[in-house]
């Protein structure tokens, strides 16, 4: 067998320490940081805002977790709540907040009179789920505005997701589940996929939606006591695991509107979700509101009045990365409308504002996740019927870093969520400012008050890069974009002639991109912060720059998106000072793909000293039947792995026909519980380095799934990751 005449390792013996100081970000400092979720706006007075916190500590070696209440339209600074024993939480009314321990409801009563927000009394408990039920993602009637009253006795609906048996029986559930604990045998026996999705095995538990009555009597908060199945008599499963939320579902004051897989196709092979409505307390078979036909919807909500539903929907059944598009369905007519046809974005996230004549959305373009608002003109719908609608194009509030988390307030106000590439989510409170829209073209006019500083604190002494966005000529002349960091210490006006180690990043997907937001994982500022030029590319197939660009991929994985990152290479090279002898490339998924890819294609003459592949692809054929979601390979591919043209493609585009030209130093990281990419498939490649001769490492995880989450675990990746990188470019 042929091996190759690798490089020595020249620093293998030295002891490696991860850069630390007080004006140095580590990855124990991004670990630690503060992880602030989305706000949560009082219903009613909308005068506060609930934002659930989590922060690490690898003193105590727990994450702790606490519920700031920030106001709005004041100086005052947010008030901290620890809630020691988790749970979650949501506002009652506009001065009673629940949260939810375990099985049991307890209720925050709040005051504040424009200076100080306090909780002067204890909690109390409001009422008990079942036991060993977990209620979860919670939407509540008396939330909404519509629905608010004035009145001391009032009677409205919680609505909630447990995971429950195939009876739907939420009593029954610790029973059920203490009898699985202690069967006598671990074979799990299947007659249809999924058999495992994600970092799990499949079982007749899954999740469903109840609602119970929570009513206001005699000044207090109580949970009834019977628990009601709306989707009785049906196999619909939501939220749709595993990433679903919340924002699978809602409620209007008399039903529930959600998205479920369509039951009537295999769901490992369909992308196809339909959306139904039924009442919030069930007794009636469910109504689909989709037509059947179409692949993936997300994000069901009701306008203010309950009269309207909309949705975002992909045509395309068994496509994950279609172009996600506005659905609007009256329910008084069932006339239907697709409001962003000739919009070439893909939505997001969707809200009605109050006065339900216009929505917020949000959507990625260009590297940054932006709020977009749109009219909806009820009449001139009507007029088209239900032809697609070349409606107005919503036009951007926000033009930089990532938006999310937008709450409707009167008045056209809205609270937004935002982070950056220098920081995590902040809570921002907007206003929208008269314009002429024929002067603006398609970005509007906002007013922004900050109304938290997360991280600001802690990040203050690290000076972190912003980023800087480049643009160059890709395959077939297409622009592509890319984001350029500079290492910690670089000072452009210094006039230094200093060439730095640089990190090239592919991002995973490969739908996916590199965007102006804050990450726990893969995060640049790191890699920067440790003495690194940092470059990622945006390649053929990055979402936010037209679905032309994102499909363009399909069949092609190792041709166009190769040609941009090449491309893109060249132009960094040239425009900032890299030393192109002490350079590194590394990505997940399908940027791990990427990386096996390069090492099989000297001919790219890339020049990397070594490489790093995360959870990534060495047999594309084989992945084709080992991988959890097999619609994604079919669309990727053109069909299935034993079919003829699919089967070409594969064979086209597979690192491990390519492993006889190996020779590049190579660190292999990889999770056990990753069934999206089995871990058999790091194991090949490390076989195939380690066969070869070429200098190789490999690091598993055998309790991580696709991503490595846990504390710990992501302190000793971020070392490994480092250490590797050192061990070939670092300073001698």
């Amino acid at each position: 067998m042929a091996q190759v005449n690798s490089p020595a390792r020249p620093r293998k013996d030295r002891q490696f320490k991860i850069k630390e100081g007080a004006d140095v970000f580590s990855p124990k400092d991004l670990i630690q940081l503060p992880r602030p979720g989305v706000a949560i706006v009082n219903p009613g007075e909308e005068d506060l805002v609930l934002i659930p916190v989590s922060q690490y500590s690898f003193e105590t070696k727990k994450t702790n977790k606490t519920i700031y209440i920030a106001p709005l339209g004041s100086t005052v600074s947010p008030v901290e709540f620890p809630i020691i024993t988790g749970g979650e939480v949501f506002f009652l009314d506009a001065r009673t907040v629940a949260h939810v321990v375990g099985e049991a409801i307890y209720a925050v009563s709040l005051e504040y009179d424009g200076t100080l927000v306090q909780a002067p009394l204890p909690p109390y408990l409001v009422g008990s789920f079942p036991s060993g039920s977990s209620p979860t993602n919670f939407k509540f009637t008396g939330s909404k505005k519509a629905h608010t009253q004035a009145k001391d006795d009032v009677q409205h609906i919680l609505v909630f997701s447990a995971k429950v048996y195939a009876d739907y029986n939420l009593t029954a559930v610790k029973e059920q589940d203490e009898a699985w604990a202690d069967r006598e045998t671990s074979g799990k026996v299947y007659d249809g996929l999924y058999v495992r999705h994600w970092d799990e095995y499949s079982t007749d538990k899954k999740s469903r939606l109840f609602s119970v009555e929570l009513s206001k009597r005699n000044g207090k908060w109580v949970l009834g006591t019977d628990f009601f199945k709306p989707l009785e008599g049906t196999e619909h499963y939501t939220p749709v695991e595993p990433f679903g939320g919340a924002e699978d579902y809602d409620v209007s004051g008399t039903q529930i509107v959600y998205t479920a897989k369509d039951p009537s196709v295999d769901e490992a092979s369909h992308t196809r979700q339909n959306v139904y409505i039924a009442p919030l307390k069930g007794g009636v078979t469910p109504r689909a509101l989709t037509t059947g036909h179409q692949g993936a919807t997300h994000s069901p909500i009701f306008n203010p009045q309950g009269t309207v539903v909309i949705w975002t929907e992909m045509a395309k059944d068994g496509y994950e990365s279609d172009r996600a598009r506005l659905v609007v369905y009256d329910l008084e007519t069932s006339a239907r409308w697709y409001i962003t046809e000739d919009w070439d974005r893909s939505v997001s996230e969707v809200v009605f504002a109050q006065d339900g004549k216009s929505l917020f959305v949000t959507a990625s373009e260009h590297g940054h996740v932006k709020v977009f608002h749109l009219t909806i003109e009820f009449e001139d719908l009507k007029a088209v019927g239900h032809k697609p609608h070349p409606h107005k194009q919503p036009f951007a509030l926000t033009e930089q870093h990532s938006s999310h988390g937008i709450y409707p307030l009167a008045g056209g106000k809205f609270v937004f969520t935002q982070s950056s590439l220098t920081g995590p989510n902040n809570v921002y409170l907007a206003e929208l400012v008269p314009f002429d829209r024929s002067e603006v073209g398609n970005h509007g006019h906002i007013k922004t008050t900050q109304i938290t500083k997360f991280g600001e604190k802690e990040l203050k002494s690290y000076k972190l890069d912003e980023g800087e966005a480049f643009w160059f000529d890709g395959a077939h002349g297409k622009k592509v974009q890319g984001w350029s960091h500079k290492p910690r210490g670089y000072d452009a006006e210094a006039g230094s002639t200093k060439k730095w180690p640089t990190v090239f990043l592919i991002h995973g997907g490969p739908q996916g991109a590199w965007e102006d937001g804050w990450s726990t994982r893969w995060n640049p500022n790191v890699f920067a912060q440790q003495g690194y030029w940092v470059i990622l590319i945006n390649p053929t197939g990055s979402t936010g720059f037209g679905q032309d660009f994102v499909d363009a991929i399909t069949e092609d994985w190792g041709g166009k998106p190769f040609v941009d990152l090449r491309k893109g290479w060249e132009y960094a090279l040239k425009h900032y000072p890299i030393d192109s002898h002490r350079t590194v490339a590394a990505g997940a998924s399908w940027g791990g793909f990427a990386i096996n890819w390069i090492q099989g294609h000297p001919e790219y003459d890339f020049g990397f000293k070594a490489l790093f592949c995360h959870d990534g692809i060495f047999d594309t054929r084989y992945g084709g039947y080992a991988t959890d979601e097999l619609f994604f390979w079919d669309h990727d591919f053109g069909g299935k792995p034993w079919d003829k043209h699919a089967g070409k493609i594969a064979e086209k585009f597979n690192p491990s026909e390519f492993v006889h030209k190996w020779s590049t130093p190579q660190l292999i990281v990889h999770g056990g519980k990753d069934y999206r990419l089995a871990e058999t498939e790091g194991l090949s490649a490390f076989n195939a380095l380690q066969q070869r001769g070429v200098p190789s490492r490999l690091v598993l995880f055998p309790d991580e799934n696709h991503w490595v989450l846990k504390p710990a675990n992501s302190l000793k990746w971020h070392y490994e990751v480092l250490r590797w990188f050192d061990e070939w470019v670092g300073e001698e």
